[in-house]
């Protein structure tokens, strides 16, 4: 699967293709398994395989530092924790009550 990161190489293309069917499934279920709404699910799992699409996800990958599969499922917390922090974050004035401002009608001295 680290040969879907090298562009250059005949078989990335390949690669990806085989990537996004294969993990498709199990990326899912993992972010059912954390806890998330059947609704939300797909589409984090859509936006998780465009983050790694997008990016130099594969460059990172390293066949000395372990197996793709745990490499994948490090940065899929790495990203749901990311998603958790972007969907929870207040809004500017969010958690503010708004107070009612009256202008009086009356002149103003000079």
């Amino acid at each position: 699967m680290v040969a879907a990161g090298r562009e250059a190489r005949p078989d990335a293309q390949a690669a990806l293709e085989s990537l996004c069917p294969s993990y498709w499934y199990p990326i899912y279920a993992f972010i059912r398994r954390k806890g998330q709404a059947p609704e939300a699910a797909p589409d984090l799992t859509q936006d998780f395989f465009l983050h790694l699409l997008s990016g130099n996800f594969f460059e990172r990958a390293d066949r000395s530092r372990g197996r793709f599969r745990s490499f994948l499922l490090g940065s899929l917390n790495h990203f749901l924790a990311h998603a958790h922090d972007r969907n929870s974050a207040r809004k500017r004035g969010g958690a503010l009550t708004l107070l009612p401002f009256e202008i009086s009608n009356h002149a103003c001295p000079n």
